[in-house]
């Protein structure tokens, strides 16, 4: 019986890892973020001074849209006619001390220009922000529940298959006044 080969090194993650992030057009601050992995481990492993552990690079991995055997390879891959992520591969944004939950529906590289989210929300949650970038606007569908809109000062209410629209350059909050879930999808154009 032959014995299995076994690599003399492992993969180079750095530069695999740094080509996804440029590809993208992320900065070690946007894949930190989105990872939740401190900026100095990033330029450690993008310069191979530092190999991530299997929960770094799942995290990684997921916060880039690929998969972890994606990251861990040297080798260049081509590219998929439809990519699919599986609903455990998409990154999300706990807000549990807010009783809210955001997914990353959309693609990083689109970061700062187009970004879209799914939005759940529990009754009293709430997902309160700090003014954007100027001319930045949100556009927020209500898929079911019940939601207030608050720009501003300004409150509105919303109905399951209605939109919101406002500019989101200034404090504005998502609150879930209902006794049931609220789930929506919130688009956000940096202008």
């Amino acid at each position: 019986m032959k014995k299995p080969s076994t690599p003399s090194s492992p993969p180079e993650v750095g530069a695999t890892l740094q080509k996804l992030r440029l590809k993208r057009g992320l900065t070690l601050d946007d894949l930190s973020r989105a990872a939740g992995v401190s900026k100095s481990m990033l330029s450690q492993i993008e310069r191979e001074k530092a190999n991530p552990t299997i929960a770094v690079a799942w995290r990684l991995a997921n916060a880039l849209g690929v998969g972890i055997e994606e990251l861990l390879s040297s080798e260049t891959q081509e590219v998929e006619a439809i990519h699919i992520l599986e609903p455990h591969e998409t990154p999300t944004l706990p807000g549990s001390h807010a009783g809210y939950v955001l997914r990353i529906l959309g693609p990083m590289e689109l970061a700062g220009k187009y970004e879209w989210y799914e939005l759940t929300l529990a009754p009293d949650g709430a997902l309160v922000s700090n003014p954007h970038d100027p001319g930045t606007s949100e556009y927020l569908t209500l898929l079911h529940g019940a939601l207030e809109v608050e720009v501003d000062g300004t409150k509105k209410k919303l109905k399951a298959g209605g939109t919101a629209r406002y500019q989101a350059d200034k404090s504005h909050a998502i609150r879930n006044a209902g006794k049931t879930e609220a789930k929506a999808l919130l688009v956000v154009i940096h202008r």
